[in-house]
Parts: structure tokens; sequence; C-alpha cells
């Protein structure tokens, strides 16, 4: 099990050339809970933005991220309707998750993604603030059947109160 927080930050690497051709930036949600895509940087403040499907993706190793040749970067498509973690008008990080019923059962701080390349979300990192990280660690909630992201919430169903966890991976920070 990966977080996403791992994968932000990576070299891009094309294996034809062995050249990196950039660097990781934010992963692009699907309705789904699917990556669909992974933001490259941009190098210039006014560039567009890039990004590479995750069905050209070989593998997501480690230490870099691998592709097959850089034809596979493409412009991001402003039409198609992303949910991001870290970027934009529609990110997750930060976002309360509340029960049906109004509970917040905290902020997402990050999401696990599964051991197969890391396409599917299989939970959210979920702190409740910085003290509270250090006093009793952060939680993990396992993505239940049904979500609905808002604009200002996430929300859950109320058994989820019952599901949350100790985080499995300790605070590094």
């Amino acid at each position: 099990m990966k977080r996403a927080r791992d994968v932000i930050g990576l070299p891009i690497i094309c294996v034809q050339s062995g050249k990196q051709v950039g660097t990781a930036k934010d992963l692009l949600l699907g309705d789904a809970w699917q990556v669909e895509a992974v933001l490259l940087e941009t190098k210039h403040w006014f560039a567009t933005p890039s990004c590479i499907l995750w069905k050209d993706v070989i593998a997501l190793g480690e230490d870099a991220i691998t592709i097959e040749h850089e034809e596979v970067i493409s412009r991001l498509d402003d039409e198609q309707c992303y949910t991001s973690l870290v970027n934009g008008d529609r990110k997750l990080k930060g976002m309360p998750v509340l029960t049906i019923n109004g509970q917040q059962l905290g902020i997402v701080d990050d999401v696990y993604l599964d051991q197969n390349r890391g396409k599917k979300v299989i939970g959210y990192e979920l702190t409740e603030g910085f003290i509270s990280d250090l006093k009793e660690g952060r939680k993990w909630l396992p993505l239940p059947d049904s979500v609905t992201v808002g604009k200002d919430a996430i929300i859950v169903p109320v058994h989820c109160n019952d599901t949350l966890e100790e985080s499995i991976i300790p605070i590094e920070e």
C-alpha cells in the first residue's frame, strides 16, 4: 500500500531514452476513485499544464514513475473534471469528512493507493490537527461503498465512524 504523497515528487523516466521527462506534481482522480492521470510540474509560471494518462504508465516504483516514450505526455484537458489531491479547485487535501448524520471524522491529509500499480484509492488518511496527531496519531478510513465529494465536504455513510483505524503508516513529519 502506498500513500499519494509518496508518489508526488517522483521523477518521470522514459524507458526508451533513460531521460527524466518531468516530475509528478499531483494525482488526478476520476469519479470511480481511480487515478486517471499524473499532473507534471510546469517549468514556467504561465506554461500550459501537462499530464500523463495512467494507462500510459508502465510502473509506479519506489524511486520513479516509468513511461515508454515522451509522446505519452499530453496537455491537461480542461474539459475533464478531475479531482486532485493537492492542487486546484477540486482538491481532496484539507476537505472535512462528515458522516450523513453530521459527525466530522477528520480532515483528509492523504489517500492510500492499492498495491496494483497504485491505480485505485482504497482509503483516506485523516487528521484532526497537529496536536491530536501527536497525541493520538492519524486515522485511516477505508474507502466506503458510497462517497459524495461535494464542494466543501466529503460525505460518507454513518457506519464509517466504526471503521476508523489507527493510521497504517506512522507519521514521519
